[in-house]
């Protein structure tokens, strides 16, 4: 089986992303920012959470919180109409086919409804998971809202 960050190259091949590995792990926004030299705000957090809708049923929602901000659960329980549940590590891999920490904005097996915090506008480029906690990424905002289909909302919180 291909590794993430070549299931993610395979998956994006039909757009401008060019990866980088960095030589220390970018597992966290800090150390991701440290290794991208750019400010923490400028890291891409790809959140797993559950939707659990009013029939119960449940829905995997992928959230784009900037680096230096949390993701604000009722924020996004409002734009959802739904109770937030955080997703394990075995929902994260199988809703986007990546582990925590290396989980891309796209290029997941299946579409996932993504949620964009709005926040990330504020800078020209922000960087983020290209498949591992090695690989990542650089793009505009506006070019992560396009590639994801995401909705740009208030969901980040400092």
């Amino acid at each position: 089986m291909a590794s993430g960050p070549e299931r993610f190259l395979a998956a994006t091949a039909h757009l401008s992303i060019s990866p980088i590995r960095m030589p220390d792990s970018t597992h966290t926004a800090a150390s991701a920012a440290a290794a991208a030299g750019c400010e923490v705000g400028a890291i891409v957090k790809s959140l797993v959470f559950v939707a659990v809708h009013a029939d119960d049923s449940r829905e995997p929602v992928l959230a784009l919180v900037c680096g230096d901000n949390r993701a604000d659960l009722d924020a996004l329980a409002a734009v959802l109409d739904a109770r937030i549940e955080k997703a394990d590590a075995k929902t994260v891999k199988l809703a986007t086919g990546y582990s925590i920490g290396g989980v891309p904005p796209l290029g997941h097996p299946e579409p996932v409804r993504t949620i964009i915090d709005r926040d990330l506008l504020r800078f020209d480029t922000v960087w983020s998971a290209a498949g591992s906690a090695f690989d990542v990424f650089s793009a505009t905002p506006q070019q992560l809202v396009e590639w994801t289909g995401g909705e740009l909302a208030d969901i980040g919180t400092r």
